[in-house]
């Protein structure tokens, strides 16, 4: 009986996350339209804040409770999941243009979170006696660098503000804040139902708390991202569909991680380090991708790669697991 239930939430939590996808991406577009803000701005923020709620909570509560593996490890494996899955599953919907920012600012700034959470978790093999750990300055540091990019993305809105021609939005704004509302609300409630009825059937397996973390949980906190992104993909909304895999990314190392460690020391094991290479390892796939590319484009093939590549990494987990 139990499993029964918990199948049907893991079925009405997708659910919810498709309806919650399309809402947010609908109203998002409509705030780009009335706002003059390039949909890639809105992707990059609203977009990514509202798809990595699921992440912000599984990673705050597992680091309070005491349970740094899940909390890493959710946020390296959404993380795999945001460049490999969401990016490839987005890309099979339709070909994804890139902007040039995109390649030169964007990716690279998720890079180099991925880098800085690197030398951060590991810069106790420096000196003597010192466990692996990040800890509530390292959190001040990610912090920081959220700041900063946060100032990049403010930069570019009011540069696109004046280039941005006006158009006629699809709904009213008090509409559009609405289905935001909504869709994030159905997006949190959807995550939530998801990785509590995934985690729930695992646990029934006997699988242990980090391979739990970085497959199933990573992969129900992702699920958000996936929805909204392939929406945005099947709606001719490229911008929005990489902004938000790219921004979500950009948040789960820098404020999820960030405001996680400001709270509670999180452990740090030094086989995490196979997870993170893997992460920078997908951002440096992403951007091959695109400087290989004819039109600094992701195109189906490309996606079906990346989530080939997920899929082998999954498997490597589980071996590992």
């Amino acid at each position: 009986m139990s499993i029964l239930n918990d199948g049907f939430f893991l079925l009405l939590g997708i659910a919810a996350l498709v309806v919650g996808a399309d809402l947010l991406v609908r109203g998002a577009t409509t705030l780009a339209l009335r706002w003059r803000v390039s949909a890639l701005v809105i992707g990059l923020t609203i977009v990514s804040f509202g798809t990595s709620l699921p992440e912000m909570l599984v990673t705050l509560v597992a680091g309070l409770q005491g349970n740094a593996d899940l909390a890493i490890a959710n946020v390296l494996g959404s993380n795999i999941a945001n460049l490999l899955l969401v990016l490839g599953i987005a890309a099979m919907v339709r070909a994804l243009p890139v902007r040039e920012s995109t390649v030169l600012s964007e990716i690279p700034f998720s890079l180099t979170a991925a880098l800085l959470v690197g030398f951060l978790a590991n810069a106790a093999l420096f000196s003597e006696g010192r466990a692996l750990s990040i800890n509530r300055l390292d959190g001040v540091i990610l912090l920081f660098f959220f700041g900063l990019f946060l100032l990049y993305v403010f930069k570019m809105a009011k540069a696109t503000d004046t280039q941005t021609p006006p158009s006629e939005p699809e709904s009213s704004l008090l509409r559009a804040v609405a289905e935001i509302g909504v869709g994030i609300g159905g997006l949190y409630l959807g995550g939530q139902w998801v990785v509590e009825s995934a985690v729930a059937l695992a646990e029934s397996l006997g699988v242990g708390q980090a391979l739990i973390g970085l497959t199933i949980v990573a992969i129900g906190t992702s699920a958000p991202e996936v929805a909204a992104s392939a929406m945005a993909a099947y709606r001719n909304q490229a911008d929005l569909a990489v902004g938000n895999a790219i921004g979500s990314s950009i948040f789960n190392l820098l404020w999820v991680l960030g405001l996680t460690a400001t709270f509670v020391e999180l452990p740090f094991k030094v086989l995490k380090n196979t997870d993170l290479l893997m992460v920078i390892a997908s951002s440096a796939l992403i951007i091959l991708a695109l400087v290989t590319s004819r039109h600094n484009a992701l195109g189906r093939a490309h996606g079906a790669v990346f989530v080939l590549v997920y899929a082998g990494y999954l498997v490597y987990v589980i071996q590992r697991g």
